[in-house]
């Protein structure tokens, strides 16, 4: 398995769990520490920590160090990546589904046909 593979399956896995998807969506919006992300949660600053670690893992976010903040940032390099690979698979189902209505415009043009044939 390539070094992409491998972020990829990572990064999919880290968003599986909504809480991180949360987290993901409000550092879209301002880079946060792991005490401003725990705010709104009825969870321990450790749990939080341990799905910002998880994201970490993916590559998904990264921590700077800001004086004594530690604030975290979204890296937006796997999301190209996932942006990428969803994109690939999606334009292969358009294809399919364009040349499948080809293929049914192309029956439903011989059916008449087939209707005065048969009487």
């Amino acid at each position: 398995m390539d070094e992409s593979t491998e972020r990829l399956n990572r990064a999919f896995a880290a968003l599986a769990d909504p809480t991180r998807r949360e987290l993901v969506a409000r550092l879209a919006g301002a880079d946060a520490t792991v005490g401003e992300l725990a705010e709104p949660y009825d969870m321990s600053l450790q749990a939080i920590s341990k799905h910002v670690k998880v994201l970490e893992d993916a590559g998904l976010v990264t921590r700077s160090r800001d004086a004594q903040r530690r604030p975290v940032h979204l890296d937006a390099e796997v999301f190209d990546l996932m942006s990428k690979w969803i994109e690939r698979y999606r334009r292969e189902a358009e294809e399919r589904y364009q040349r499948l209505d080809a293929l049914l415009g192309r029956m439903n043009e011989e059916q008449p046909n087939r209707k005065k044939d048969a009487s």
